[in-house]
């Protein structure tokens, strides 16, 4: 399949991160969000980032000025009926996403392949509700888009090699790396040993091991990691990191995913990380 066009559903954070990759790649990109204020917000980010990358010489007018021509925001799902792709970016919410993939799947033609960028939920589980399982896959982009190479391409029980080639060809378009999930557990393989890691760094904290900036210091220092675990989470934001180890607990049901019991009461206190502007660290200013 030639893919030519691509709706990303959803512009928040990582929906707004694909569609911009997915414009500068050169593909005609409609950008979905229900709320107007929050796609007024997306789309505006997007021009912002482009405007900060050509005064650092990154790229030229004229690739920020195609990259803006070619996305085209909407309310409604109108633009995935011309779409040979169709990528989900929304909130981590199994029912949720499920509304939107069976509706996708009413709208888009037969030949579409919709993809999600889910952290955590079965992409099966999301391709039950469709009549074209085989064209339903993960495409797990890593935050922040723009910046970080690698996409997890994630297979669902009867996802086809077909469609997979296509979701490689795109990644290969946007150049990113990929790395192949080719069995459908929760967390995939980036986040199965990355979500554990931080949900110990939480506890490390819970248990007085620690502050957080020596957490954070230790781990950046020691194992050579580009951000600590507690930055890494109010990044990811603490809510999701939240949902994706309960995921990962419900479908494995080994006590090594358990929430610890800071991270939740975190979240019962609206403390979710860089988006709420307090999480470990305080970024109200």
């Amino acid at each position: 399949m030639d893919v030519k066009t691509i709706t990303v559903i959803g512009a928040g954070l990582m929906g707004r991160g694909i569609a911009q990759v997915s414009a500068r790649a050169g593909y005609t990109t409609h950008l979905v969000e229900v709320d107007q204020g929050q796609l007024d917000k997306g789309f505006a980010h997007i021009k912002k980032i482009l405007e900060k990358d050509l005064s650092k010489g990154k790229i030229s007018e004229a690739d920020r000025d195609q990259a803006i021509a070619l996305i085209t925001p909407s309310t409604t799902f109108e633009g995935a009926a011309s779409s040979e792709l169709v990528i989900e970016a929304v909130t981590e919410n199994i029912e949720i996403k499920k509304a939107i993939f069976k509706d996708l799947d009413e709208k888009c033609p037969p030949s579409t392949i919709i993809a999600t960028n889910t952290s955590s939920i079965p992409i099966t589980q999301l391709a039950a509700v469709t009549k074209r399982p085989s064209q339903v896959l993960g495409m797990h982009f890593m935050n922040p888009v723009p910046v970080m190479k690698l996409v997890e391409l994630v297979m669902g029980y009867d996802t086809s090699e077909e469609s997979l080639e296509v979701a490689k060809a795109v990644c290969a378009s946007m150049k990113k790396e990929i790395i192949v999930a080719r069995r459908d557990f929760p967390g995939f393989i980036v986040n199965r040993i990355c979500v554990p890691l931080i949900n110990e760094a939480i506890w490390l904290l819970h248990d007085g091991m620690g502050t957080v900036e020596d957490i954070d210091k230790g781990v950046k220092l020691g194992l050579n990691h580009p951000m600590g675990p507690l930055t890494l989470a109010d990044f990811v934001g603490l809510d999701t990191t939240l949902y994706i180890l309960q995921i990962m607990l419900d479908i494995y049901g080994d006590p090594k995913y358990r929430p610890c019991p800071l991270l939740t009461q975190m979240v019962n206190a609206g403390h979710y990380g860089r988006k709420s502007g307090r999480g470990f660290y305080d970024y109200s200013k």
